[in-house]
């Protein structure tokens, strides 16, 4: 068995996921922009609002996320074919800018769908280069780490949000503060691309010792071609007769949509259930978003722990994330404590308490989900498997948002009915994708013959 550390090779490798964590971060920042500026677009008109229903800001979310669903797939496809360097920056390029855009389109919900849309189409590459990059950089025992620290970045990206958007729409008023949100954000991402291209090649081009490249190739099972140079081309409609690219998107499927869930409606949950103002949802949001990258990366960690153990590392993968899939069963108790007759002040910090366990749960499920695919796939094909399941999770979150929405209209006079139930649909999703996905691959199979 390989040792824990490697002796006498460099930490390049971090500075490569330390790029990883900050193009997430920016991802999820202009991602969550939308869910802060809600009441401004649910407002009447006639204080200046946009007008919409939650049934309409559904809309909005919801073809975002289908257009997202769709693009994974020719996504992870793509980067496969061009390689991570130049896939993840035509990504990021295109997702700012069409975030920075989504301020001049006015008030029609047409136009903020179509803007929205396109949004979607660059922000599909993130997820799939990111994994591709971290299979390419890091032996398997490191992946699930290294996968929850660059995946805290969308906690990361939350958190500035929570604090940036209502600041924008104090400072700025309304009216104009939409629009500075959307450009803020939208714009600074192209910072990153400066150091994108200079810090990052694939292993294969870089000028690493041999040690470094040893110790990255140290645990692989099957021979893996030495740079982007070497890919041979994989169809990704084989993909799907593998029980193996069945069981990751069912669990994308699943579960995706709950973070996206927490990250559209949590400012809407604490202003209709506790009555907070822009002002005051700043602090409990920014709360469940930071705690939840504790949870990311301790849970990234937790299959190490039996991996030393002498645990394979798929069985290890399985193990924590079946710990980590009854950790949102505490989501069912979120109404109970945020009953504010019973509890009075403390309801909402009992409340956001539970989303704070759910949401920390996600990001250690998220992480070790991911690593799933490099733990089960040759290299070349880890983009394609990516973006296939990213889809899937797509999927899943349109099916969340038009509920979500659908719910918020007919509960309308009673909000707290339709949370109700989306909780319990929180809590419960886990068990159920982690089980479906032991059904369908019992035990470590890696794929051969791609």
């Amino acid at each position: 068995m390989p040792p824990s550390s490697p002796p006498r090779t460099s930490s390049y490798r971090w500075v490569i996921c330390g790029l990883l964590f900050f193009s997430t971060t920016f991802n999820y920042l202009d991602r969550q922009v939308i869910s802060y500026l809600k009441e401004y677009f649910c407002a009447p008109t006639s204080t200046g609002g946009f007008g919409w229903s939650d049934s309409d800001y559904s809309y909005l979310t919801s073809a975002f996320t289908f257009v997202y669903a769709g693009m994974t797939i020719l996504a992870g496809w793509f980067i496969d074919k061009i390689g991570t360097k130049l896939g993840l920056a035509l990504s990021l390029t295109l997702w700012s800018l069409f975030g920075a855009l989504n301020a001049f389109v006015g008030r029609t919900l047409s136009m903020h769908i179509a803007v929205r849309s396109a949004f979607g189409v660059g922000e599909a590459g993130n997820f799939p280069a990111s994994i591709k990059t971290v299979a390419e950089w890091f032996p398997k025992r490191e992946r699930a780490l290294a996968t929850a620290i660059f995946n805290s970045g969308s906690n990361f990206g939350a958190m500035v949000a929570a604090l940036l958007v209502p600041w924008c729409m104090i400072h700025y008023g309304d009216a104009r503060g939409w629009k500075m949100a959307f450009i803020i954000t939208g714009v600074s991402g192209f910072l990153w691309l400066i150091f994108w291209f200079w810090l990052y090649d694939p292993p294969g081009k870089k000028r690493l010792s041999q040690a470094d490249y040893d110790y990255i190739h140290s645990d692989d099972e099957v021979p893996e071609e030495k740079s982007d140079e070497d890919r041979t081309k994989v169809s990704w409609l084989k993909l799907f007769e593998y029980r193996q690219t069945l069981a990751f998107a069912f669990g994308k499927f699943m579960t995706d949509g709950i973070w996206w869930f927490y990250l559209f409606w949590l400012p809407d949950y604490l202003k209709k259930q506790f009555g907070m103002t822009k002002h005051e949802v700043m602090l409990p949001t920014f709360i469940v978003y930071g705690v939840a990258i504790v949870g990311s990366i301790y849970g990234g960690a937790i299959p190490m722990t039996f991996i030393k153990r002498g645990m394979p590392v798929f069985t290890a993968r399985m193990h924590a994330m079946f710990i980590i899939a009854l950790c949102p069963l505490a989501v069912l108790l979120t109404q109970y404590f945020g009953d504010v007759a019973r509890f009075g002040h403390m309801a909402a910090v009992l409340a956001v308490a539970m989303i704070c366990i759910g949401g920390t749960a996600h990001q250690a499920w998220s992480a070790n989900l991911f690593t799933t695919v490099s733990d089960m796939f040759p290299k070349k094909a880890v983009g394609s498997v990516i973006g296939i399941g990213t889809a899937a999770g797509g999927l899943g979150g349109v099916i969340v948002q038009l509920l979500k929405g659908g719910l918020g209209d007919h509960f309308k006079a009673n909000p707290q009915t339709g949370y109700l139930i989306m909780f319990c649909i929180c809590a419960l999703s886990y068990l159920i994708a982690w089980s479906v996905m032991k059904a369908l691959v019992p035990t470590h199979k890696p794929i051969t013959d791609l």
